[in-house]
């Protein structure tokens, strides 16, 4: 039978914890330590998988940005439950969290999208992301059309934004010798987290 059993770090949110595990790959120089899988599914099941990037983790949860009529973006808001994995391989560190998903604000989508390089704001307005082309030189036709529309700065397109996921789970990683990995997994209950044990 499951039991629930007091964390060994009952002061540290679980979310805290995460932002620390995450400083310290970004610390030791590991490539890429915002690197995420992002997992969705449509309403009926059908589950896909890609990497996005961590951009934000706060008390609510996570942040991601991404085109709102991509695939995940739409398969987010026709199922707004999703999960991510984080694997720091070198450390021997990886972090599940799976939630609920929500739009953030267009505030804080404004604010990020300002922090973008221009090349990067302008490829925003240049990728209908998803959708089928012929080939390489529409993306390079749309990107000069946006470039001589937008001479000085770049605004966010509308249906560009970020996500947040609140999660009811996260489950921590830790390798160790003979695959007797340390698995902590937290669950969030009437707004108070819940640690266990788990078996590797």
């Amino acid at each position: 039978m499951r039991r629930d059993i007091p964390s060994p770090h009952p002061d540290l949110d679980p979310l805290e914890r995460f932002r620390e595990w995450y400083e310290r790959a970004v610390a030791s120089g590991v490539l890429e330590p915002e690197a995420m899988a992002l997992a969705t599914s449509t309403p009926d099941g059908a589950p896909s998988v890609r990497f996005v990037l961590l951009k934000g983790i706060d008390a609510r949860g996570v942040a991601f940005y991404t085109n709102y009529e991509s695939r995940k973006g739409r398969e987010l808001d026709a199922n707004p439950r999703a999960a991510v994995a984080v694997l720091w391989k070198p450390l021997q560190l990886q972090v599940r969290l799976e939630g609920a998903v929500e739009r953030l604000s267009q505030e804080e989508s404004d604010a990020y999208f300002s922090t973008r390089g221009r090349g990067s704001r302008l490829g925003a307005w240049a990728s209908a992301q998803s959708t089928e082309i012929p080939d390489r030189s529409v993306l390079d036709e749309r990107l000069a059309e946006a470039s001589a529309r937008y001479p000085g700065d770049v605004p966010r397109p509308g249906y560009w934004g970020g996500f947040m996921l609140r999660p009811d789970v996260i489950e921590f990683w830790e390798g160790r010798p003979d695959r007797l990995h340390d698995r902590e997994e937290f669950r969030r209950a009437d707004g108070a987290w819940r640690s266990r044990r788990l078996s590797p």
